[in-house]
Parts: structure tokens; C-alpha cells; sequence
């Protein structure tokens, strides 16, 4: 038997390796194999088996099976495929989503060091800034480190043949260490009593004698009815020592064994259950949806509902009608904020049949939730994006909950996808319904609906007879003149606070940075403090008294001078969440305040207890970012504050105005959920701006028919395809020269394609490493695939890689950005 397998790493080929006849039983199509690669030893997925194969020679074997079951069938290994070639990366990149980080087995090269050796040679060393050098001088300090650390120390990754010198030399050996899964099936000891109740019984006047503590465990364990009790339990209940059980183990009462135990994620947020009734137009949503459930045909769908016409609850009724012919369900949200009250409806409808995906789980939770989902145990899926990729089969409906959401594209990770319009792809595989939900489409996803390719639905006014909020538009400036501002803060948003709280309504106040100020500058050079990593202004944190960087995480303490003069006129400019909270503690010093931003929520659960506080009023003001904006469903919130529509309003990005116009709308859409009217005020530098004049009168329509005219005149999405081409490296003339090497190659297939000239990118410098953009449009009318486009920058890719000085500068591909900064 052969395996045909490839690697999460970024190379398109396929290996052949030969299957041992005792591995034959467990490898088939979507397992993953433990295989040695090279001078390694890798993980990959199988996708192909074979009784013969052409190739000639003797072929590596198989060395382990990790999987008991296939994680992706043939079904969902087209899914990949076609992730992996619309996106440009690797098949093995795009499998590499389908299994929890932390599952992998592989080897690492480790190296001993002999420390004197290494100090002579150092010590006879003529250039002591060479890279031979810095690497001895590591090696002088250190008996044991590993080569991955030695690279990153000196900043090359071509040390190789450096190693292999000293290693001839007898300075250091190389080791070769397999390195197990950072994660695995957790097992914890549990004690059963090992004789029937009778016999235990008739024991107890003896034990009674000798150990006081023996018989309070064997009657815990009796009244457990033959159910095993984990031993830190039965120790704790009854404050004994681990001896007083060795001790009933030997005498032949108890039995001590390991037991596998499921680490279960589990939502501090909660709602009790209602019974609600759809209204006419929710119904016949839920109908025209169900249709297709019933007859397993797929059909994208875009759910155009106002913000509180109840677009969960139409979600969980069609979840109702995929699971009456014994379907499931995959439910995708952008954020994290998301999560917990979706995730608490569900689990009143679903029960245990719920599984959550995303990334604040810890990597045992997530690997026994992947787990389970193979197993077959749940029956609905909900997560963040990574929640496409779970191995789910049988799937009956999948819904992509705010589908305009900019979280929904990844930009770290290869493959760059965008899980929208890959669950549509999903959807079409598997043969079902893809509802695409939203109060503020996308302009693209619009589009698509206007031209026919997805089925438009609409929920056009709210449940609970609750009316749109009024929204006002608070110039600044003017007011500002009037001496009308307190700080941040005009006096008609605070007086409107202050009328809530003496009612006891909610309020959530919006401010779409984190931080405290954004910016400290010198007043006399004019400097900005910035990170040394990137080219970024660093944001004050008051809580820590620290200035940090959002992009790589950087941080160092406040100067008490400027770092550039020496000047003592430091200035803090720009308001982050931390000061809009700080600020209005200091107005309403009796109101409790929360605070919801990355910064604060850092710790499990502490989301879900924030939230579950604010439902139940023991929070009256909610402060912060975006994150307050999305899905957030609350009665009692009668008031929506923005302290600056502007933020993402003047960002140089074609999506800057569609961007500003959904954050305004849907923050506003948290307001007056119930009878009682909200009010919304948005403070603004220029209330005369064409989208704040659109948010104020939600009018999306009038928007999109705007926003659509730009696009087709300025030739930009969904009337082209972008893809945007980074090279980055430490060193900036590397990153420079491999930009300006793939442009030229390009060239070659610029037919029919509008490439920009290499420029620097507009943060110009991030996690320390120098960035360059090409900006690639494909026309949509003559190349509605992207073909042409996706050719072209393969085509130079090789090309590039077989000729250019610069191949070993990584190049990223963006197919369809988000962002262009």
C-alpha cells in the first residue's frame, strides 16, 4: 500500500511513502501520518492511497497513524482544494485549519554545545560581529539550545553549513529529538471500590479499629453507587491523604485507575429560555429557507434585517428544520463579543448538542471539542472563522451571522481566506443552504444579490413592537465654540447619560481605540514616541503606566522626558477606552462602569461575567470598542454615545466609508430593543458627511446605491478582483529588491491585469520587519474567476523563485484584501 501525503508547508507537491503492513488498517484519505521528511520528522495528510505507484526505487515507510478516524472526507477535501488554489497556498497550508494547533508531531534539531570549545574558538574569532561569531558567543553561554532559537538569535536562517563546520570541528553535536503533540487526550485518576456493597459492609467494624479516615472514603464511594469518583474528589470530600487509599488498594477494596475526562468549555454567560413566536416575515424567511434544508439543494442567501428584527431567532428555527431530517449545522459570528449570547440561546434550544469554537478556549478544550465533533456528538456548530474548518459532516444549513464583518478575513495566517465566501463554497459542496445575515451588507455580498447570485431576504422593521432609535449627529467644533465640550465629552452626551441613570436604562458608549491616549508627543521636537518594531505611533496605558504597541506588542514605561531632546513638555494626545471610562467615572461618580476591549477581556469568562452583569443591571454604563457594536441584544439599553465617528472615517482604504457607515449602524442598533425609545448621539468633526447623514436617517439603501457608483467608476470590488503582493524582511533593501524582482516577472502576464508600481506599504515597518505592496485588479467581466489574476502571480511566483537573487524573501498573497494599508 502507498500514501500519497502532503504538508503544512509551503510547496505544492506531493510525497509517496510506502504504508507497513501492520499501518495498513488505520491509513486511508484524511488521517494524518507521522513520516520522516528529509532529515525531519513531519505530520501530513494523506489524500490519496494506492496499491501501486509508478515511482521507482525504494520509498520511506509510514512511521505512525495519529488518527483513528478520517478528520476530512473526499467531500470536504474538495473544500480544501479549492481553499488552497483560490488563495494561493499549498493544499497541505489549507489542511493544516482542519486540526486544532497543538496536535502535530514533529522532530527538532537540538544542539549541544561544549561551552570551553566554544569560548576558544570565539576568542580566536577576528570579526567579532560576523554571524559564525554571534553564534559562538550563544553556544559560549548556553550547553543546550535548539537550531530554531540560534536562527532567530542572529537573524539568518541560512546557518546550516556554519553548524555543520563546528559540528565537524567537535565544538557541538546536532541532535535530532522527536517532539510529541503540545496537546493530548487528558487522563485523570479515578477510584472505584472493588468489591460488591456487602462485602465492603462487612469489612467496616475491622477498618472501624484501625483507620478512621478508610471508612469515611468507602462510604463516599458507596453512596456514589458504583460510580467511579476522580481521587482528588474523593480526598478533598474527605480531607484524607493519598496513603489512606494506597492503603485500602493493598488490602483489596479499592481500585485506582486512569480515566479519560473531556475538558468542556463552558460559557459564563446565560439567558433564561423564552418562548418566542415568529412574526409574519420572520416566518416566511424561515420558510423559503427551510425549503431547501428539506430538499438538501444549495442556495446562498442574504438576510438583509434591520438591527432587532430578531435574525438570531430565525437562525435558531431554521437550525430547527435541518435538524428535524437529522442534519447539522454550522453558525459562524466575527467576534469573540459575539459568542456568548448566540451561544446561550443555542444551548437553550440545542442542550449539549452545541460545540464552541474559537480561540480563547485553551488548546486541551478545543482538541476535545474537535474530538467530539468527529465523534459525532454534537449536532451544532457556532464559532469565530476558524469554526469553518471543523470536521463536521452531514451538514444540513450554515449561517455566516454578520457577514460584512472585517474578522472574517484572515490576515495572518496562509491561507489568507475569507470564511464568507468560503462557507458559501462549503454550502455548495455539501448541497445545502448558506444564509448570509445582516443588518448592513456588505457591498460585494449586495451586489451578488442584486445580480441574482444570492437569493435577497429581507426583515425590514424590529420585533417587540421596538421602533429604530433616533440618532443625532453632535458637531464638535461648534460645539467646542460654544464652550459646550467637557474634555471628550459634549454636554448634550452627558446630559443624556445622566437622564439614564437616573432612570436606570442602560448605556454603551462607543470609542473604537484602546488605550487611554493614542499618541504622546514632545511639545518642543515634535517627536512621537513610536515602537522600535514597527512604524507605529505606541499607545498609553494609564492602568500599567506603560506605552504599548497594538501590532507587535511591544512595550516600555512612560518616559519622564522626551527620548529625543530631552524635554520635560510631554503631551498625551487622542482618546482611547481607557480614558473615555477614566472620564466619565469622574461625571457619574456613582454609576458602575465596565470596560469591553481586548485589553480587559483577556481572562476566561471575563466577558461572559461582564455581560451577564450588564443584563441583570448591575452594570450601568458600557464602555468600548467595536466590540460593543456586533449583535449585542439588550432590553434595558435605551442610550448609544460615539465619542468620534471619525475614527475609521479618514482611514486612506476604498472600504473606509462602507466601514464607518456598518460600525455607526450597528452600534446604533443596540439601542431601544424593547417599548421604551433609544437615542443614539454620535459626535462628530463634520455632521455634514454624505455617510453620518445616511446613518442618521438608516437609510443602507441610499448608501449602497452611492458606494456601488464609486466602486464601478474607480474600478474596485465587487466590479474587479484584488490581490495584494507583500514582501517583507528585517532588512529593508531585501524586502525592497524582492519586490521590485516579482514586479518584474510579472510584467510578463500583465494582460488584462492593472499592476500598481512596488511601493512601500503605509505601515511601513511591523513586528520589525520592512514591507512592500504590488497592488494587482483583474477586471470581473474578463476574468469572473480570477483565473487569469491567479495564473499571473503563480506564473511569476516560479518564475521568481527559479531566478531571482531574492527567493529566500518571503512574498504573501492577499486574494481578495480586506485592507490595502
Amino acid at each position: 500500500m502507498f500514501a500519497e501525503i502532503v504538508f503544512p508547508l509551503p510547496f505544492r507537491n506531493v510525497f509517496t511513502y510506502s504504508v507497513p503492513k501492520e499501518l495498513a488498517p488505520l491509513a486511508r484519505i484524511g488521517v494524518r501520518a507521522v513520516v520522516p521528511f528529509g532529515k525531519r520528522i513531519l505530520t501530513g495528510f494523506i489524500i490519496g492511497i494506492s496499491d501501486e505507484t509508478g515511482l521507482k526505487g525504494k520509498l520511506k515507510p509510514v512511521q505512525d497513524i495519529l488518527d483513528a478516524s478520517p478528520i476530512f472526507t473526499q467531500e470536504s477535501l474538495k473544500f480544501y482544494e479549492w481553499i488552497s488554489s483560490y488563495y494561493l497556498s499549498s493544499l497541505g497550508e489549507a489542511l493544516r485549519n482542519s486540526v486544532p494547533y497543538g496536535l502535530e508531531v514533529e522532530s527538532k534539531k537540538k544542539i549541544a554545545s561544549d561551552k570551553l570549545f566554544c569560548q576558544k574558538l570565539l576568542a580566536a574569532e577576528a570579526d567579532k560581529s560576523s554571524i559564525r561569531a554571534l553564534v559562538l558567543k550563544i553556544l559560549s553561554g548556553q550547553e543546550m539550545t535548539t537550531l530554531s532559537y540560534l536562527q532567530k538569535e542572529v537573524k539568518k536562517k541560512n546557518i546550516y553549513s556554519l553548524i555543520r563546520g563546528l559540528e565537524k570541528l567537535g565544538a557541538i553535536t546536532v541532535l535530532d529529538e522527536l517532539e510529541k503533540a503540545k496537546v493530548s487526550v487528558k487522563k485523570v485518576k479515578h477510584v472505584k471500590l472493588a468489591l460488591s456493597a456487602d462485602e465492603t459492609y462487612e469489612a467496616f467494624p475491622e477498618i472501624e479499629k484501625r483507620s478512621q479516615k478508610q471508612l469515611v472514603i468507602l462510604m463516599e464511594l458507596l453512596a456514589a453507587k458504583d460510580d467511579a469518583v476522580a481521587l482528588s474528589e474523593i480526598l478533598k470530600k474527605t480531607n484524607a491523604s493519598k496513603s489512606s487509599v494506597d492503603s485500602l488498594v493493598e488490602k483489596g477494596f479499592l481500585e485506582v485507575f486512569d480515566k479519560e475526562v473531556e475538558r468542556n468549555y463552558t460559557e459564563t454567560y446565560n439567558e433564561q429560555q423564552r418562548d418566542l413566536t415568529l412574526t409574519g416575515a420572520q416566518e416566511a424567511v424561515r420558510k423559503e429557507v427551510a425549503c431547501y434544508i428539506k430538499d438538501e439543494k444549495f442556495q446562498a442567501f442574504l438576510l438583509h434585517g434591520v438591527t432587532g428584527s430578531g435574525k438570531t431567532q430565525v437562525y435558531i428555527e431554521m437550525s430547527k428544520a435541518a435538524h428535524e431530517i437529522g442534519k447539522n449545522v454550522l453558525i459562524l459570528v466575527p467576534e469573540i463579543s459575539l459568542t456568548p449570547q448566540i451561544t446561550s440561546r443555542l444551548y437553550n434550544n440545542f442542550g449539549d448538542k452545541v460545540a464552541v469554537v474559537h480561540s480563547r478556549m485553551s488548546l486541551g478544550e478545543r482538541c476535545d471539542t474537535w474530538r467530539g465533533i468527529i465523534a459525532g456528538k454534537f449536532t451544532v456548530v457556532v464559532g469565530a472563522r476558524s469554526a469553518l474548518f471543523a470536521p463536521l459532516d452531514n451538514i444540513g444549513l450554515i449561517v455566516v451571522d454578520e457577514e460584512h464583518d472585517s474578522s472574517y478575513k484572515s490576515n495572518e495566517n496562509v491561507p489568507k481566506y475569507q470564511a464568507r465566501d468560503a462557507a458559501v463554497i462549503r454550502g455548495r459542496i455539501s448541497g445545502c443552504p448558506v444564509v448570509l445575515g445582516s443588518a448592513t451588507p456588505s457591498v460585494e455580498s449586495m451586489y451578488n444579490a442584486r445580480q441574482g447570485k444570492y437569493r435577497l431576504l429581507e426583515l425590514k422593521e424590529r420585533v417587540d413592537e421596538a421602533k429604530l432609535p433616533m440618532i443625532r449627529l453632535v458637531n464638535v467644533s461648534l460645539e467646542r465654540k460654544k464652550k459646550q465640550m467637557e474634555s471628550v465629552f459634549s454636554k448634550p452626551l452627558l446630559h443624556e447619560i445622566e437622564k439614564r441613570l437616573q432612570k436606570k436604562e442602560g448605556v454603551i458608549i462607543l470609542q473604537n481605540r484602546r488605550g487611554f491616549a493614542t499618541q504622546v508627543y514632545c511639545e518642543d521636537c515634535g517627536e512621537v514616541e513610536t515602537c522600535e518594531n514597527c512604524s507605529v505611533p505606541l499607545v498609553f496605558h494609564i492602568n500599567r503606566n506603560i506605552l504599548q504597541c497594538h501590532y507587535c506588542g511591544y512595550y516600555k514605561p512612560v518616559p519622564n522626558a522626551c527620548t529625543h531632546c530631552g524635554s520635560l513638555k510631554i503631551k498625551y494626545f487622542g482618546t482611547g477606552t481607557q480614558r473615555v471610562e477614566d472620564e466619565i467615572s469622574y461625571y457619574f461618580p456613582e454609576a458602575r462602569i465596565e470596560r469591553i476591549d481586548s485589553d480587559s477581556i483577556g481572562k476566561k469568562g471575563a466577558l461572559g461575567f461582564i455581560l451577564n452583569n450588564f443584563r441583570k443591571g448591575e452594570v450601568d454604563i458600557l464602555v468600548g470598542t467595536q466590540m460593543v457594536s456586533k449583535g449585542l441584544d439588550f432590553s434595558n439599553v435605551t442610550l448609544v454615545g460615539v465619542v468620534a465617528a471619525e475614527t475609521s472615517l479618514w482611514l486612506p482604504d476604498f472600504r473606509a466609508d462602507e466601514r464607518t457607515f456598518q460600525l455607526l449602524t450597528q452600534v446604533s442598533g443596540r439601542a431601544g430593543r424593547s417599548k421604551t425609545e433609544g437615542e443614539v448621539l454620535i459626535q462628530t468633526q463634520n455632521d455634514k458627511h454624505f455617510v453620518l447623514q445616511k446613518v442618521v436617517e438608516n437609510d443602507y439603501l441610499s448608501f449602497y446605491e452611492r458606494e456601488i457608483e464609486v466602486r464601478e467608476k474607480m474600478d474596485y470590488p465587487p466590479f474587479s478582483r484584488l490581490c495584494l503582493i507583500e514582501a517583507r524582511d528585517e532588512n529593508q533593501d531585501n524586502a525592497k529588491g524582492a519586490i521590485n524582482d516579482f514586479y518584474g516577472h510579472l510584467q510578463r502576464y500583465r494582460n488584462g491585469l492593472m499592476i500598481t508600481p512596488p511601493s512601500e506599504a503605509l505601515i511601513a515597518k511591523l513586528k520589525n520587519n520592512y514591507r512592500f505592496h504590488i497592488l494587482i485588479k483583474s477586471g470581473r467581466k474578463a476574468d469572473p474567476g480570477g483565473a487569469i489574476l491567479r495564473n499571473a502571480v503563480l506564473n511569476s511566483f516560479i518564475s521568481f523563485n527559479r531566478e531571482s537573487r531574492f527567493r529566500n524573501i518571503r512574498l504573501f498573497f492577499d486574494i481578495d484584501p480586506q485592507s490595502i494599508i
